[in-house]
């Protein structure tokens, strides 16, 4: 069975989206992320552009397999903001993804059921702004050789057809290539068997 290795995300930032109800507004923004740095900078942004605004609720999710997730409700009653943004990145199952709900109090309050309903709404109108595209999930390798052996090792790449990542030629030569998850055992056992070709995950990326 082949290990499911895709995943769907977004490809930039949503337009600006407003869902309406009772006077109150609702501004919705999709943002592609890869790390909860990057999504408190987005939400410090927002806080600033919409300073007068009551709440800033937000979901956001990370990760293609050890999945990390966290939904904010940002002083609106529990579960009633962040949970229905987060189900919406659930929905339409999309990950390294911050969306954020920013709301203008209009004077008359919505009860629990309108703010679900408003904050589930905007994000889903914010995602369905979005550009939403499917990836491979890939594996890095981190080749070290001889510049000896360079032409066997290119004609593999050039074979397999993958992707070099980064690469440092010089009297030993440094290689990272990226490959989808499917392929990445037989790729492995290709330059394991390669004399003189040390093949290893690469670290950090």
């Amino acid at each position: 069975m082949t290990p499911n290795d895709t995943y769907k995300t977004i490809t930039g930032p949503s337009p600006e989206v407003l869902f309406k109800d009772k006077n109150s507004k609702f501004f919705g923004y999709a943002y592609p992320v890869r790390t909860e740095e990057e999504a408190k900078e987005h939400i410090e942004a927002l806080r600033k552009k919409h300073h007068a605004a009551r709440h800033w609720c937000y979901a956001w999710q990370l990760g293609t397999e050890n999945v990390q997730f966290r939904a904010n409700d940002d002083g609106e009653p529990n579960n009633s903001a962040g949970m229905p943004i987060y189900g919406q990145v659930q929905s339409f199952e999309v990950t390294n993804v911050l969306i954020v709900v920013v709301r203008y109090f209009g004077g008359v309050k919505l009860g629990v059921g309108g703010l679900i309903n408003a904050y589930r709404t905007a994000a889903q109108m914010a995602l369905e702004a979005s550009d939403i595209e499917e990836r491979t999930i890939d594996v890095h390798y981190l080749l070290t050789f001889d510049y000896k052996d360079m032409n066997k090792v290119m004609r593999v790449i050039k074979e397999k057809n993958l992707t070099i990542a980064d690469q440092k030629l010089e009297l030993d030569c440094r290689i990272i290539i990226s490959v989808r998850k499917r392929d990445a055992a037989m790729v492995s056992e290709t330059f394991g068997q390669i004399y003189g070709v040390k093949i290893g995950e690469a670290e950090g990326l």
